[in-house]
C-alpha cells in the first residue's frame, strides 16, 4: 500500500512572504480607493457654488460635510443663482451613488437646473424639463432634489420636490412645520415626470432650512428623528444669523453616525435690511 503523501505545510518564511504579498495588494487597493474618494471630493467641492446670493431682506448659508465612515463620496449639492425678474433660485439634492461618476452626476445635474431656471420661472416645469434632459444622458443615476423660488418685490416663494427630504420652517412668531409638498419623482426616473408646486408668501421674519438626508438619517436614528432634531433647532432660531443656524443644523449628521454626506442651505428671511 503507497503511503499517502503529507499536504505541504509552510514554513514560517512561506507564511511571511504569503502575508508581505497581501498586504502589498490590499495597500494598493487602499491607495487606488482613496485617489478615488480625493478625486470625488475634489470634484464635489469644484461644482459647489464659492457664494450664495442673497437681497435685502433675505440672508443664505451653507455647510456641507462629507461621510463620517468609509472612502466613499456622494453627489450632494447646493446652489443658489439668480433669476429673471430680479428673483433667485435655490436647489439641494443628493445623486444615488458614491463614487466619481456620482460627483460628476451631481454637476451636469446642477447646471441643468441653472440652465433650465434661466428660462423658466415656475419650479415645476424647471423640475421637468430637467428630468427630461436628464433621462437623454442614458445614465444609470438618478437625483433627488428641491427647487425654490424666491420673488422679493412680493416675497412670494415658490417649490417644487423631487423625492427629496421635506424643507424644514419656522418663523419668528412661532409658526413651524416640514414642508412635504406632494412633488414628483426623483430627477431621471420617470419619462414625461410632472411636479406640483407649493406657493406661500413669507410675510414675517423666518428661517428656511433645506437639507439632504445625510443631515438626519443615520445608523444612530431614523430620518423622522433626525428631521424633529432639526425642527427643533430651527425653531429656536428662526429668523437669526443664517451662518450659524447652518452650522448647528450639520452637527446633526455627526450624532446619526451618517454613512452618506450631508448637506444644508439656510435662507433666513425678515424686513428689508435685517
Amino acid at each position: 500500500m503507497t503511503p499517502r503523501r503529507q499536504p505541504h505545510r509552510p514554513d514560517s518564511a512561506d507564511l511571511l512572504s504569503m502575508l508581505g504579498r497581501l498586504s502589498a495588494q490590499a495597500r494598493e487597493g487602499a491607495r487606488f480607493q482613496h485617489a478615488r474618494v480625493e478625486l470625488a471630493e475634489a470634484l464635489q467641492r469644484e461644482m459647489l457654488p464659492s457664494s450664495l446670493p442673497v437681497l435685502p431682506g433675505l440672508r443664505t448659508a451653507a455647510r456641507y460635510a462629507p461621510a463620517q465612515h468609509g472612502l466613499e463620496i456622494g453627489g450632494d449639492w447646493y446652489d443658489g443663482f439668480r433669476v429673471a425678474e430680479d428673483a433667485l433660485a435655490f436647489s439641494i439634492g443628493d445623486v444615488q451613488g458614491h463614487d466619481v461618476a456620482a460627483a460628476a452626476f451631481m454637476g451636469q445635474v446642477r447646471v441643468c437646473l441653472r440652465a433650465v431656471g434661466a428660462v423658466v420661472a415656475d419650479p415645476g416645469e424647471v423640475l421637468g424639463r430637467a428630468n427630461d434632459v436628464l433621462l437623454s444622458l442614458d445614465s444609470e443615476l438618478f437625483a433627488t432634489c428641491s427647487l425654490l423660488r424666491y420673488d422679493p418685490c412680493t416675497g412670494d416663494l415658490a417649490s417644487a420636490r423631487a423625492g427629496h427630504v421635506p424643507t424644514v420652517w419656522a418663523t419668528a412668531a412661532g409658526r413651524y412645520g416640514l414642508a412635504e409638498d406632494e412633488g414628483g419623482p426623483p430627477l431621471g426616473t420617470v419619462p414625461g415626470a410632472r411636479y406640483s408646486v407649493t406657493r406661500r408668501r413669507l410675510t414675517e421674519p423666518g428661517s428656511i432650512v433645506l437639507l439632504t438626508d445625510g443631515v438626519v438619517e443615520g445608523p444612530a436614528f431614523p430620518i423622522e428623528v433626525g428631521l424633529e432634531r432639526v425642527l427643533r433647532i430651527v425653531r429656536e432660531a428662526a429668523g437669526g444669523d443664517p451662518d450659524e443656524l447652518a452650522a448647528e443644523v450639520i452637527k446633526v449628521a455627526d450624532s446619526t453616525g451618517h454613512a452618506d454626506d450631508a448637506a444644508v442651505l439656510v435662507l433666513s428671511h425678515g424686513p428689508a435690511g435685517a
